[in-house]
């Protein structure tokens, strides 16, 4: 199959974006499929979140970006079976900083992914629009957005699709949204059906039709370094992210 690079991306924290990522990239990875989760988040939680402990990682996100080390010298194994992280901690915040003043600044986290031979790469944003997302951007094919079941569910989208169109007009043409996806809905509060049907009212197809609930299972499985797959396969937010999994196989058929 060819290479899908795909980022996950919301300036704002607290919307499911790092379960997002790690679940989807667990649920595609499989016996025939190889998949590395890009950690390009100064907090190390989708590192964490995969039992890879951040602050021991020898070379991380920080290092490849620079340039002191090569991709596949980095990238750590995991617990689930041909998934892969490219680790992140505080470190990375001084990429930021440090890139400023290069040339191609945008194009860092692009030049490094080149050697990659994963099928799936999944990116990891930080919850900023920042210099790092826009190298998570760049790198990109799709950008998978979650957003939150809650009453300012859709304020900051205007300027993060604004950001999405500036990049493809300067740094990478060939970047398409791959779909908005709900998270966090409980289905007890009658502002989630309320923020979904505006939001699908807004965005129409490009919403997926599997919705993420908010789950305790679900929020607990990062605090074990795992999966929600390896805490609570049977879970309401396990069975969730396997049906948002195989939506996003069925769009990329497509």
């Amino acid at each position: 199959m060819t290479q899908k690079i795909i980022t996950v991306v919301n300036q704002k924290g607290g919307v499911g974006k790092t379960t997002t990522a790690i679940n989807v990239a667990a649920q595609l990875a499989g016996p025939k499929t190889k998949v590395l989760l890009v950690d390009l988040d100064p907090q190390g939680n989708a590192t964490s979140g995969l039992g890879v402990p951040k602050d021991q990682a020898a070379t991380t996100t920080y290092n490849v970006l620079r340039g002191d080390s090569q991709l596949a010298d980095s990238v750590s194994e995991t617990s689930v079976a041909q998934l892969y992280v490219l680790p992140a901690n505080a470190n990375l915040a001084g990429a930021e900083v440090e890139l400023v003043n290069r040339a191609n600044r945008e194009y860092a986290l692009q030049t490094a992914l080149k050697s990659a031979t994963y099928d799936y790469i999944i990116i990891d944003c930080p919850p900023s629009l920042g210099l790092l997302t826009i190298n998570g951007l760049t790198a990109a094919q799709l950008v998978l957005i979650p957003v939150q079941a809650e009453y300012y569910a859709l304020e900051g989208l205007s300027q993060l699709l604004s950001t999405i169109q500036a990049v493809k007009r300067s740094t990478n043409s060939g970047l398409e949204l791959l779909g908005i996806v709900l998270t966090m809905f409980d289905k007890r509060n009658s502002l989630s059906e309320q923020v979904e049907k505006e939001v699908r009212n807004y965005f129409g197809e490009t919403l997926f039709k599997t919705i993420i609930p908010r789950n305790v299972r679900l929020a607990e499985a990062p605090s074990y370094g795992k999966t929600i797959f390896e805490h609570d396969r049977w879970s309401k937010g396990a069975r969730a992210y396997k049906a948002l999994a195989s939506e996003i196989r069925s769009r990329l058929k497509g």
